[in-house]
């Protein structure tokens, strides 16, 4: 396995970038710890698989340099980064069987047959490929050809990363969840390290460490599945995590206190040195941290119910707080009243935003 170091990093796909919006990747200092389990997740065009694309060797960027265990591999062709990639679809040899296919990365590097057939055979049982091995290829589903790809992507004990690129969209959604576990399972046990790029918050949340968060080319947050979840470093990690995505309110702040429209909300701490030149605040609050306030209660805010979903485990009630919409996530036997209808922020919970970006309070 190896340590992976991203150092001034940036990737333009048209030639002589003269501004910063001329970068697919904007500049990036990263570090991959060994043995690590990452997902790189953000919607379709945010520079995902541009970025896997660096790591793997299929691209040469236009700027900075890449370090495997502190060596300089930018200049490095993929097959000399010994590098296992898995990609969207499944890469195999049809007319192999998935012994064959399994072995082939074994035997291109001439392990003793016997160190070949004991891999492959573990392997096989992890991926739940035993019953196969003797069976071409060609006549096996979409998401037993993936799980080949998978294996040959971990048979090799030596491989310094392994590049997931959205392995599992062939798969069947009821089989996903089997294969995230395994994947997990065979971090555990071999302490791969893993890069798994996604556009699937469950995918990365359940997969992940650490998962990395990119938006219009650049990574807005790196940080642990609950880190995103209840300190969102940007607004569009807040709304791009959850579901529904977090609560988000143009507002200004004086202090310890934020106006939303006519109303004025408590903040857990003072916001006193705000950044200068700011041009946006807002506040953000996921609906897990909002509740509907009993009647006569102190600190709600007014607002006007638009509606109530029922998910079954919970219900989403959609009210108006100064005319923009503010989800609320309820229990099954909450009363949401139609009339009178008030909100309650918990101030613990109020992430205060300057131009996108988290801004810590004063304690």
């Amino acid at each position: 396995m190896a340590r992976i170091d991203l150092q001034g990093l940036a990737h333009a796909y048209k030639p002589n970038p003269k501004s910063e919006q001329d970068f697919a990747l904007k500049h990036l200092d990263h570090v991959w710890q060994d043995g690590g389990a990452y997902a790189l997740l953000g919607p379709s065009g945010c520079g995902k698989t541009t970025l896997l694309n660096i790591i793997s060797g299929l691209i040469t960027p236009t700027e900075g340099r890449i370090l495997f265990d502190g060596e300089d591999v930018t200049a490095l062709p993929t097959q000399q980064r010994n590098i296992a990639q898995v990609f969207q679809f499944p890469v195999i040899y049809d007319t192999m069987t998935v012994y064959e296919n399994l072995a082939f990365p074994l035997k291109n590097r001439k392990l003793p047959r016997a160190e070949i057939d004991a891999r492959v055979r573990e392997i096989a049982e992890m991926l739940e490929l035993g019953d196969s091995l003797n069976r071409k290829a060609r006549g096996l589903t979409a998401d037993a050809k993936q799980k080949i790809s998978l294996g040959r992507g971990l048979v090799r004990a030596d491989t310094a990363a392994i590049l997931f690129d959205e392995p599992l969209t062939v798969i069947d959604p009821h089989l996903k969840w089997l294969l995230r576990s395994q994947l997990k399972h065979l971090h555990r046990r071999f302490d791969f390290t893993m890069i798994y790029v996604t556009h699937d918050q469950t995918e990365a949340l359940t997969f992940a460490d650490k998962v990395v968060v990119m938006y219009e080319g650049e990574v807005v947050q790196v940080g642990t599945p609950e880190e995103l979840f209840e300190r969102p470093a940007h607004t569009f990690v807040g709304y791009f995590i959850g579901s529904p995505g977090m609560n988000i309110l143009p507002a200004t702040v004086e202090g310890n206190r934020a106006r939303v429209g006519n109303h004025e909300i408590a903040l857990q701490h003072s916001y006193r040195s705000l950044p200068s030149g700011t041009a946006k605040l807002e506040i953000g609050i996921r609906p897990e941290f909002l509740r509907i306030a009993r009647g006569g209660e102190a600190g709600g805010v007014p607002a006007a119910l638009q509606s109530v979903e029922d998910i079954g485990r919970y219900r989403i009630a959609r009210a108006r707080v100064a005319d923009r919409e503010v989800a609320v996530m309820c229990g099954e036997q909450e009363e949401v009243p139609a009339d009178g209808l008030h909100i309650v922020f918990d101030p613990r919970r109020v992430n205060v935003y300057a131009d996108g970006h988290r801004v810590e309070g004063e304690v």
